[in-house]
């Protein structure tokens, strides 16, 4: 064990406990109510909304998974890039949106929003459903980069539960301020979180590329097929529309994660958001710094060290950014490095068991067990709910092999995109109807788990034949394609046939201010 990184990093874990307990007294209100426990009472500004958002999105697996695949797959890995940079001028266009009608009508989840708008539960029933089961393996993974650190400081790696052992004490202490703070706990511990983050990775590019003997060494020593996408060839698109399908597709799911519109719906006012979505592309340029540390890990050679190839037997590629960490650093900068790592899971794994909490409160338990359940009623059910997501994540890494929940992550930006159609086209037309996005919402699921199935769940790309052509691309974003044209077909033949239903508990003036 190296108990130097190791002390470093129980101090810090320490350190954001506490911070994640006294949470639940700052800007104080009656955690008794899921706005005040779920959403901490919509009163987030500008500062905590930014780190909030930024902690949301960029989790663990982000800093441990874009360098690992940089190193595996070469140039392909560096789609993340441009899919934050696309994302934030298509949000800035909804989120303010989304935040006026759920303030004026007390929303505290997408569900809430489309509930309300098509007048139908049985859809925000599907949305609550399709939010819950994208988010259990993502919460999952936050978890399996708490297990790379934790095995790169040294814990014995034995097998069984008590192999496990700081993971689950993680998952209690995880738990434990979630339960007690609500939202307010992830949210302060977001500004530590980023602080560490943006410390580490500026280091770590700036001491490992000068080992390296600066960045033009560095991309000597990489192999042109791995520094490069292939070019078009014979028709088939490859890793071309790949690369633009996964940027574009991801930048389109990245706001409608449950734990995403969480955050969004705790800020204090839409001009919060706006401002937000001008100045978090900052996040971009650390995430380019994040996708290079995975071509300095492969020119080092870093898999080949006796130190370290133990560790790269075990975690594969996913042991990228911690090895250099081990390799270039001292052992107390290991410990800050590390601790930045989990405390990275904990923030976002935090709001997404919240997220889920809320969505199973808000349209499965009220509307079809409970109607008449008082607020602090609700305010129990999703404290426990929260409860019961983190420990079906838990089980997840302990009783699973890692790969498989890699696996089914891929799934979750297929299944979460088919909320796309219900949300942004109920932010700005009352067009479709609800049974019409219930069959496109089934069609694009179920075509999405029939294409990533003949990967046995391994890939999330999908060659498709067009006019003698074969365009691969990003599996989630063809089903959003079909869910989209299937809807439209069917409320075309619904209103023909006079069977449409317009109810709509929301008005125009709702959405503009």
């Amino acid at each position: 064990m190296n108990l130097v990184a190791t002390a470093v990093f129980l101090a810090l874990f320490l350190l954001v406990t506490v911070l994640g307990f006294a949470s639940a007294r700052w800007r104080s209100g009656d955690l008794n109510q899921l706005r005040e426990w779920g959403l901490g009472g919509r009163r987030f500004g500008n500062w905590i909304t930014w780190f909030l958002i930024g902690g949301d999105l960029y989790t663990a697996y982000t800093f441990v998974a874009v360098p690992a695949l940089v190193f595996g797959v070469g140039a392909l890995g560096f789609f993340a890039i441009p899919m934050t940079i696309i994302a934030y001028p298509l949000v800035f266009a909804l989120v303010p949106r989304l935040w006026l009608v759920a303030h004026k009508h007390d929303y505290i989840t997408v569900s809430d929003f489309v509930g309300g708008r098509y007048g139908s539960r049985w859809l925000a029933l599907a949305l609550a459903v399709t939010g819950i089961v994208a988010t259990m393996p993502y919460i999952a993974l936050q978890l399996v980069g708490i297990e790379v650190v934790i095995g790169g400081l040294g814990f014995p790696a034995s097998h069984g539960l008590l192999g496990e052992a700081p993971l689950i004490l993680a998952f209690v202490v995880l738990a434990a301020f979630t339960y007690t703070s609500g939202l307010r706990a992830p949210a302060t511990i977001a500004v530590v979180k980023d602080l560490l983050v943006y410390v580490t990775v500026v280091a770590m590019v700036v001491v490992v590329s000068r080992h390296l003997g600066g960045m033009g060494a560095v991309f000597t020593a990489i192999a042109p097929e791995h520094l490069l996408l292939p070019p078009i060839a014979h028709g088939d698109w490859g890793q071309q529309s790949a690369y633009a399908t996964l940027a574009l597709g991801s930048a389109m799911a990245v706001m409608v994660y449950p734990h995403a519109a969480t955050a969004v719906l705790a800020a204090k006012g839409p001009n919060t958001l706006r401002r937000n979505m001008v100045f978090l592309p900052a996040y971009s340029f650390l995430l380019g710094l994040v996708a290079l540390l995975g071509y300095m890990a492969y020119a080092s050679g870093i898999d080949r060290l006796p130190s370290l190839a133990p560790y790269f037997r075990q975690y594969g590629p996913q042991f990228a950014m911690p090895g250099l960490l081990l390799h270039y650093f001292p052992s107390w900068f290991v410990g800050i490095g590390f601790a930045a790592v989990a405390i990275s899971a904990l923030v976002p794994a935090a709001v997404m068991s919240i997220a889920a909490a809320n969505l199973f409160t808000r349209n499965i338990y009220r509307p079809f067990f409970h109607p008449d359940c008082s607020s602090a009623h609700e305010a129990r059910m999703a404290k426990r709910m929260s409860l019961a997501v983190k420990f079906g994540a838990l089980l997840f890494i302990v009783f699973l092999p890692l790969t498989y929940a890699i696996q089914l992550q891929l799934l979750g930006g297929i299944i979460v995109l088919q909320i796309l159609p219900a949300l942004v086209a109920g932010l700005y037309t009352r067009w479709f109807d609800a049974k019409a996005l219930l069959l496109g919402w089934a069609v694009g699921l179920g075509w999405g788990a029939w294409a990533a199935s003949l990967s046995g769940l391994r890939q999330s790309i999908y060659p498709l034949h067009v006019a003698g052509q074969v365009i691969p691309g990003y599996i989630g974003l063809y089903a959003l394609g079909l869910n989209v044209l299937v809807a439209a077909a069917a409320t075309l033949l619904v209103r023909a046939a006079g069977l449409a239903d317009d109810r709509d508990a929301t008005s125009a003036v709702d959405y503009a201010g």
